[in-house]
């Protein structure tokens, strides 16, 4: 139950909760949103999300959400302005209890909006958000204007506090969680792993290394190529390296990665797949599953899903993404679930996956099983939104103390 860890989701019930996501198509906050949504409608909540839509929606209205279109992707100051009056409207109209913004232009618009009616604000850092300028600084921190703030890691609520100390009073860290009954190797049939491997050009007697990330410079696409090529120089040929991801409109790094590939002589053995739809096959599928970034992740999920399948798992030292594998020295080897590796090092690359290649049976169900129970104890689906839905619970028990909410309803 997605709601299981919360101790105050009862209260929930009857009450409007309305997240806002630009849209909701694949992504870590917009899958996020999905979760919580279900989470909040098994707890008698109204789940309303306002965006302006996409490929989730179906899966939002399936699981007892309530979609509310809006033009919540606009980054124009205008239309933004205009918005805020909008969404104070609906507010009202859906007696909107509490609004949680999952991006910094609709956060904007919530900003205003909740100040207008009086309404709880949360917000979530669901990236690191880059920028340095005075203008980008204050566009950022809407992110940390909220009445509670969700960072999705230790990472992350550093970044934060550092940025914006005004908030540091009010965030808290509510890791990403994993569903675990679709990210479990016995719920993946033997079909679906063969159909994937199938529609990607593999040979029965090939392995695959998993890299799935959109396709963009920093999240390392040309450093597993490199390490790709140096593997082949060592004589490793039986390995099939997929690049898994939408390219988002970026064919100018496309046909960068493709000229790559032919360059270092992988044609065949280096392949772009596009979006995988079905992940917990892809990483049953997988004998390896790298994460290259080369700029900090505010999270990790594929390193999370990866153990939770008892894959294993190579990530850059940089950033969220160590804090959801525990290597040594951070941890004693016998509890080894992965391996980190310095950003940007096509070598050491190579080394870890010549190392996860060569590892025997016996090996892999070991660290398997400990991957599994890490991910089981920290990163569960039920634990975020618990986490979450606690949150709210006591947020608006505080609003409901001091009046707030009575006074926005009579206004």
């Amino acid at each position: 139950m997605p709601g299981a860890e919360s101790t105050l989701a009862g209260s929930l019930a009857g009450r409007t909760i309305l997240q806002i996501i630009p849209q909701l198509d694949a992504g870590g906050a917009e899958r996020t949103t999905i979760d919580i949504a279900a989470a909040l409608a098994e707890a008698g909540a109204h789940a309303l999300v306002a965006s302006v839509g996409g490929r989730l929606v179906s899966e939002l209205q399936a699981k007892g959400g309530v979609w509310i279109p809006f033009p919540a992707a606009t980054k124009n100051p205008l239309a933004m302005a205009l918005n805020a009056r909008k969404l104070a409207k609906i507010i009202r109209a859906e007696n909107v209890d509490l609004v949680h913004a999952r991006s910094r232009a609709p956060a904007w618009v919530a900003l205003g909006a909740t100040r207008a009616t009086k309404t709880p604000f949360v917000t979530t850092y669901h990236g690191s958000y880059s920028g340095q300028s005075k203008l980008k600084i204050l566009y950022n921190s809407v992110m940390a204007r909220g009445d509670a703030v969700i960072a999705n890691s230790a990472y992350t609520a550093g970044l934060i506090g550092r940025a914006y100390g005004f908030a540091r009073d009010h965030v808290g860290i509510i890791h990403r969680g994993t569903d675990l009954r679709l990210f479990s190797p016995a719920a993946v049939e033997p079909a679906r792993v063969q159909r994937l491997r199938k529609s990607w050009g593999i040979a029965p007697e090939d392995r695959i290394v998993l890299l799935a990330a959109r396709l963009t410079g920093w999240k390392g696409q040309k450093v597993l190529i490199e390490a790709a090529r140096i593997l082949a120089a060592r004589g490793v040929t039986d390995v099939r390296y997929i690049l898994a991801g939408d390219p988002q409109g970026r064919t100018g790094y496309v046909r960068e990665l493709d000229a790559a590939i032919t360059s270092a002589g992988l044609s065949g053995v280096v392949r772009r797949v596009g979006h995988v739809t079905d992940m917990p096959a892809a990483l049953v599928a997988a004998t390896a599953v790298v994460v290259a970034s080369t700029a900090p992740e505010a999270f990790g999920r594929t390193a999370v899903e990866a153990q939770a399948m008892g894959t294993p798992v190579i990530v850059t030292d940089l950033g969220a993404v160590p804090e959801t594998v525990l290597t040594p020295p951070r941890a004693p080897p016998e509890r080894r679930t992965g391996w980190t590796i310095p950003p940007g090092d096509p070598m050491a690359l190579a080394d870890a996956l010549e190392h996860v290649l060569g590892l025997g049976a016996a090996a892999r169900e070991n660290l398997a099983a400990r991957a599994r129970a890490h991910v089981e104890g920290a990163f569960t689906l039920e634990r975020m939104c618990g986490q979450t839905l606690d949150l709210y619970a006591r947020l608006l028990m505080a609003a409901d103390g001091a009046g707030r909410a009575s006074s926005r309803k009579s206004s």
